[in-house]
């Protein structure tokens, strides 16, 4: 693809980083984890950031943290990659499945709070595409029911509503995939201002270990490497001028796409910093295509595209009948996922490519 839904580049202070670690003989989790650690809860501005070895990781280990046993639920979105509905099922919990806004693609509190019962433990609101869910509506909710709050930040690095960045209303999971706005190729990153749960966290990583053969719990191997921490280290301090292209981009692509009146652009609500991990539209029902076709003329374009997602997360024959999954009623997810389409917003991203792609959507007659 000519103009890709994802570009990935690292500069030289990244291959610096990366010759450092491999000359220094210590390539496991060490210094360079804990450098990336203390680097990134200073910038979310969260007392402790744990570094795992993947995104669903730390949703598992968060999740894990807090000590849900089986039959208890946690609700959380049904429009998200399955890894978090995964998470869940993985420590016992059931999951249960609140509704989203067409706004922002995010959970829904009035729906949320709907789902809530006596077997609720903790609500995992999803912040998609990079923007955060209202959390200024559903911290509330889960401090009123006494309900434990894991963000799934996996897309979100740094988003904030407010000022307050997501991973700070509760325990925070963020991902480094590759393709992720700061990625350190496979990768996770855990926040919390809870000391306990912090300390529990870094026990858990390490096989239960605080230090060596000294168990005190069963854990797991979550660790990342230095090698790992190496490669996204640098990237903080680049992160906020990669976030303003993606906000730059995002503003030329509406503009650019805003007289299409069968296509629904995104938007930034008001009192949110977004940092645009997706540029996600709607196709609407009427519109002289449909979703597919408008991705096969993108690609024959050379413009990359994706459906994320292109179903509802439990809609799939592995989950239907799961007995730890109930599938709430969400019309609105379904209606999303038959029609979004992401385009490419990253920084790689030219005035001319904002231009070719707005070219394509207005091929069609």
């Amino acid at each position: 693809m000519r103009i890709p839904i994802t570009k990935v580049e690292f500069g030289q202070e990244v291959e610096a980083r990366v010759l450092q670690v491999l000359r220094s003989g210590m390539i496991a989790q060490g210094p360079v984890v804990a450098e990336l650690e203390a680097a990134f809860a200073e910038m979310c501005g969260v007392k402790h950031v744990v570094a795992v070895n993947n995104g669903t990781t730390a949703l598992i280990a968060a999740l894990e943290s807090l000590d849900l046993q089986p039959g208890d639920e946690v609700v959380t979105s049904p429009f998200t990659f399955v890894a978090t509905i995964n998470a869940i099922l993985k420590v016992g919990a059931t999951a249960r499945f609140a509704d989203i806004n067409t706004s922002d693609f995010n959970v829904s509190a009035a729906t949320m709070v709907e789902r809530v019962t006596k077997r609720t433990k903790a609500l995992m609101p999803v912040h998609l595409y990079g923007q955060v869910a209202d959390m200024e509506s559903i911290a509330p909710l889960a401090t009123q029911h006494g309900l434990e709050l894991v963000e799934d930040a996996a897309q979100s690095h740094l988003a904030s509503q407010n000022g307050r960045m997501a991973g700070t209303w509760g325990v925070g999971c963020f991902s480094l995939y590759a393709t992720k706005n700061l990625t350190s190729g496979e990768g996770g990153l855990i926040s919390t201002n809870d000391d306990l749960v912090a300390d529990r966290l870094r026990v858990l990583r390490n096989q239960g270990m605080r230090q060596r053969y000294q168990y005190e719990m069963a854990g797991n191997n979550y660790r990342l490497t230095d090698l790992q921490a190496a490669v996204c280290l640098p990237q903080l301090s680049r992160y906020a001028d990669a976030v303003e292209s993606r906000r730059t981009n995002a503003a030329l692509l509406t503009e650019a796409l805003s007289g299409i009146d069968w296509l629904q652009t995104p938007t930034q609500l008001e009192n949110r910093g977004h940092v645009w991990h997706q540029y996600t539209l709607l196709v609407s029902r009427d519109a002289p295509a449909t979703r597919d076709e408008v991705s096969e003329r993108l690609s024959q374009a050379g413009v990359g595209s994706g459906f994320y997602y292109p179903r509802v997360a439990f809609d799939y024959d592995c989950y239907r009948n799961h007995p730890q999954i109930v599938a709430d009623d969400v019309p609105v997810a379904f209606d999303v996922a038959a029609r979004c389409i992401s385009i490419p917003v990253h920084p790689g991203v030219t005035e001319s490519d904002v231009e070719c792609m707005a070219d394509v959507f207005r091929s069609f007659k």
